[in-house]
This record gives structure tokens, C-alpha cells and sequence, in this order.
């Protein structure tokens, strides 16, 4: 089955200069781009040996990677021969909704608090290409910006624990969101404004309430994608 079929984009990755030591760990960041930034959609399957090949190494640091994956709960193994990006359910889902609402409300709050005019330029610098993006239909594009936007708040803010903890939780949340982002339209950015805003006033509470906002108003679609494989299945 060809990569197109499985879900995973053919990339051109370098690997050939990497110390032996060096290429789990690169392989693991590399698939964990591939989820944050949703090249790698639910139910796309990943085969060791065509990784490996594809990326040009040995099998064991691609199984090492996608073990990690598994054990993150980014990815799921049936068995050996059948590793895929999950399905999430619509629990799970609205769980993790209320977890993001908190953390990066947190992040959205104190990154306020804190903000320089550099920090800010920053944002305004993503949220304008991500809505030429958007006008596009660059889906690939808008997902990684928005991504950008989200960490770039938590960043700002100076919270490198709270960093970790949102990135575990993105690697559930990148392919699904790459899944909807065209169907959720405008609502995937619009809140991103209300932030910036909030940022250049120095309002925490205004800007933890509007990320929470964007998080509800762009993952309406997410649900309702949800909800509808959920009655179909």
C-alpha cells in the first residue's frame, strides 16, 4: 500500500549525517511533527519497515519511536502489523477539551501578564499568515500555524512544564484537527483575534476567557465530526 493510501505523506527527510544514538529520538520528532501538524490523520496506518525505509534507517529506531508513540497514547497497536492513529471518542474528547480550556487559559493569562511588544508581533506575525492560509484552503499551512499560535502563547508566557503537558495532550489532538480544520472554517482562527487583543491590553482574564472561546467556538466542528462517527459506528 502506497503512502497515500495509508494516510502518511511521503516526506524528505535527512537522516544520512545522524549519530547511530541520535535516530530514535529524531524519529520520534519527526512522527511527532507529522501528528502536532496533522500529515498524519485518525485512522492512518504506520508500517515500521516502510518508515524505515522511507526515512532511510534500521527498523529499531523506528519501532522505538512508534513504542514511545504508543505508550503516549498518540498512537494505537493492535498488533505488531497494525499501528494506526486512533479515533478519539467523544469523551475523550470533551475531556481533553476541559483540560485545554484550564491549561491554556493559564498560559493565555500569564503570557498577558507578561507580554513585550516583540512577544506580541510575534502572534499578530502568525495569526496574518494563518489567515492567508485559510483564504488559500492551505489546510497543511493554517493547522501548523495554528499550532504555533497555541504554543507560541505558552512560550511567551515562560511555562516550559505546562509546555510538555499541552504537547503530549497536541499529539492526541494534532490529526484531528488537521481532520476538520476546513470544516470548521473561520471559527479556527477567529477567537485568535479577541487573544491578540486581549495581549496588547495586558489583560489575563480577558485573554484566558477568549482562548477558552476559540477552543469551544473551533472544536464545535470537531465535535459535531465526532458525533456523527460515533452514530455511524
Amino acid at each position: 500500500m502506497s503512502p497515500s493510501h495509508t494516510g502518511l505523506q511521503r516526506m524528505d527527510y535527512q537522516l544520512d549525517t545522524l549519530e547511530h544514538d541520535n535516530l530514535g529520538s529524531t524519529v520520534y520528532q519527526l512522527l511527532c511533527n507529522d501528528l502536532l501538524q496533522g500529515r498524519l490523520q485518525p485512522g492512518a496506518r504506520l508500517k515500521i519497515r516502510e518508515l524505515a525505509e522511507q526515512l532511510g534507517t534500521s527498523v529499531t529506531p523506528v519501532r522505538d519511536a512508534i513504542l514511545r508513540l504508543v505508550q503516549e497514547q498518540a498512537l494505537a497497536m493492535q498488533s505488531p502489523r497494525d499501528i494506526r492513529v486512533p479515533h478519539m471518542t467523544v469523551e475523550r474528547y470533551l475531556e481533553i477539551r476541559a483540560i485545554r480550556i484550564r491549561l491554556e487559559g493559564l498560559a493565555a493569562e500569564t503570557a498577558a501578564n507578561k507580554a513585550e511588544p516583540a512577544a506580541i508581533a510575534r502572534l499578530e506575525d502568525i495569526v496574518q499568515r494563518n489567515a492567508v492560509a485559510m483564504a488559500a484552503q492551505d489546510i497543511a499551512l493554517g493547522c501548523a500555524l495554528n499550532q504555533q499560535f497555541h504554543f507560541a502563547l505558552v512560550d511567551i508566557a515562560g511555562l516550559p512544564f505546562l509546555h510538555g503537558i499541552l504537547y503530549r495532550i497536541w499529539l492526541q489532538m494534532g490529526p484531528l484537527i488537521a481532520a476538520v480544520y476546513q470544516q470548521g472554517g473561520s471559527a479556527m482562527l477567529d477567537y485568535h483575534y479577541p487573544v491578540l487583543q486581549a495581549m496588547r491590553q495586558r489583560d489575563g482574564a480577558a485573554a484566558a476567557l477568549a482562548i477558552g472561546d476559540d477552543i469551544l467556538s473551533g472544536g464545535q466542528a470537531i465535535l459535531l465530526h465526532l458525533q456523527a462517527r460515533q452514530r455511524a459506528g
